[in-house]
């Protein structure tokens, strides 16, 4: 595997674990309806606060949401060239049709 390939092979794994997890679904749900404080968060999906922290962790270390401090309080939004990116990997995951000539057991 080359280094770039290894590379990606890297980056889809970490958007995609970021984005198999319900909880964190739910977040990116909410955020996509634009930037939310993180108290918004915590009572809209009655989830303690510890926990509420780990998913946003996740999301942000896969660059996936960013945040921003207002005095004492955290806002989260959605980063769209992450979701970009997750679509440019599907689509390099599409299989492709092998002609005749390029089957091994032609």
């Amino acid at each position: 595997m080359t280094v770039a390939a290894h590379s990606r092979t890297d980056r889809a794994i970490e958007l995609f674990h970021a984005l198999s997890d319900e909880t964190r679904l739910e977040i990116i749900e909410l955020l996509r309806k634009g930037e939310r404080c993180v108290c918004e968060l915590t009572d809209t999906l009655d989830a303690a606060q510890s926990r509420l922290s780990f998913h946003l962790r996740v999301l942000k270390d896969a660059g996936i949401v960013r945040d921003r401090k207002d005095g004492r309080w955290v806002h989260y939004e959605l980063v769209p060239d992450a979701f970009e990116e997750v679509e440019t990997l599907v689509s390099g995951m599409k299989p492709r049709a092998l002609h005749r000539s390029e089957s091994c057991c032609a």
